[in-house]
């Protein structure tokens, strides 16, 4: 979808009808992307996770986001990682509180479950292959080298190690959560490839960015 807005820089983010924030990036060069953690507590003074990541969209670069979310705190728990040409921020954010995660040697990496300690936080692994996934796209990224290519992250998502539950997760008789698409950004060319359904196999891809949007 893209979303062109007077004042405001260009959307163009991937998502689901009826929701008006998810993940992309903006003709400015901010993208954003999210992870869902499972955790006790709302508060309904702060933005719901939608909405924050519709803030980040519209803003001008990186660090207006990441204080713009600092200032209203997020509703609930998730992780949402900021980033443009300067590089990326992660925010895990809560109902009471938001840490963030620095870059580290230039990464920021992140799956389905808090890494930081959180103020009276009650957690629950939705997922118990979350730490696994974690440590495997870790090993993925080191192997990778300082500033691997896009097409280099294009292959990480496709990775099957630990299958079904793998970074590209497949459906199972026993789970129906599998990976729905793949999304890798290039933030200074203002433009993302996304591969539709697990990306070792593509349903479709489409190319969001300054171009608009093209299906392939």
């Amino acid at each position: 979808m893209t979303i062109s807005q007077d004042s405001k820089p260009t959307i163009h983010m991937i998502t689901e009808a009826g929701i008006i924030g998810k993940i992309g990036l903006n003709s400015a060069g901010v993208g954003v992307t999210l992870n869902a953690i499972k955790a006790k507590g709302v508060d309904f003074n702060r933005l719901p996770c939608h909405l924050a990541l519709r803030t980040v969209l519209e803003s001008p670069s990186r660090d207006a986001a990441v204080e713009q979310l600092e200032n209203s705190g997020v509703a609930s728990a998730c992780h949402i990682l900021v980033a443009d040409k300067s590089g990326g921020i992660g925010l895990e954010c809560g109902a009471s509180d938001m840490v963030r995660l620095p870059m580290a040697d230039g990464v920021v990496t992140h799956t389905n479950h808090y890494i930081e300690p959180h103020q009276t936080v009650e957690t629950k692994l939705a997922f118990p292959d979350s730490p696994f996934r974690l440590a495997r796209i870790r090993e993925l990224v080191k192997n990778a080298g300082t500033e691997p290519s896009a097409s280099k992250i294009e292959e990480m998502m496709q990775d099957e190690e630990n299958y079904p539950a793998s970074i590209c997760r497949a459906e199972t008789e026993k789970s129906t959560v599998a990976t729905l698409f793949s999304i890798v950004m290039d933030l200074p060319a203002k433009e993302a490839h996304v591969k539709i359904g697990r990306p070792i196999h593509p349903e479709g891809m489409i190319i969001l960015g300054r171009l608009g949007e093209k299906h392939g």
